[in-house]
């Protein structure tokens, strides 16, 4: 084995290492790989995700009408986040004002109960691919951690049959072994770091979320139940 050619000794450990181990090492590379993806997917989504609130959130609160902002979103082929909450909201709130005699309290909760569901599939699709994520962090060390108890066992029943150990004898052996460590580390400490920001920042995009459903909801109550010049327009007759 050349010492001079590290990546090479590195790959001959491995090649010679027992076809379990071999396994374990698939097996976590796949892991490292998927996991990677999923960083810079959910990377350029989440900063995606804000950017289009932010966007969302300076036409909402610029004074422009509720009809014609609800007009515009609507024809908007992405429409993600606040855009997603606001469309379903007030869709359902110009639905049922068009019914004859529409309570105040009907009309708020059928807005608000749609944007609620509007909010969990918004989430369920920035949480996408997370739990796996966080499998991968808290499983691939100790996938790791037995492709190398295996690939020393493995050793130390070698060494039985012969009359004298030497460190040369095991030392390839163990090092083949410790690779497994190695990989599930370098495919866990990446996943942890990843999923704990991401989850940082997800938790941000809901909270906006919740306040601003909870915001829009009392500017329909305050446009229903006190119509006044500060309240905020909604649209001519109610209707987009």
């Amino acid at each position: 084995m050349d010492s001079t050619s590290p990546e090479m000794s590195i790959v001959a450990l491995i090649l010679h290492a027992s076809v379990l181990v071999q396994a374990i090492m698939t097996l976590l590379l796949a892991a490292s790989i998927f996991s990677w993806y999923v960083i810079f997917q959910k990377r350029a989504q989440l900063a995606n995700a804000r950017q289009l609130s932010r966007s969302f959130e300076d036409r909402f609160w610029s004074g422009m009408e509720l009809g014609e902002l609800f007009r515009q979103t609507s024809r908007e082929r992405v429409r993600e986040g606040l855009a997603s909450l606001f469309v379903a909201g007030f869709g359902e709130y110009v639905r049922l004002r068009q019914q004859p005699n529409p309570s105040a309290e009907e009309c708020v909760e059928a807005a608000t109960r749609a944007m609620r569901a509007a909010q969990l599939r918004e989430t369920e699709r920035l949480e996408e691919h997370l739990p796996m994520m966080a499998t991968i962090g808290s499983v691939t060390p100790y996938v790791g951690l037995f492709g190398t108890v295996w690939g020393i066992m493995h050793s130390f029943q070698g060494l039985a049959k012969v009359q004298q150990a030497t460190l040369s004898m095991v030392a390839p052996g163990i090092s083949e072994a410790l690779i497994a460590t190695a990989m599930g580390l370098f495919a866990a400490i990446p996943a942890v770091v990843a999923y704990n920001r991401y989850a940082s920042q997800i938790g941000s995009l809901i909270s906006q979320m919740d306040g601003f459903r909870d915001e829009f909801a009392n500017i329909l109550q305050r446009n229903l139940s006190t119509p006044s010049e500060g309240s905020r327009k909604i649209v001519g007759g109610d209707a987009p």
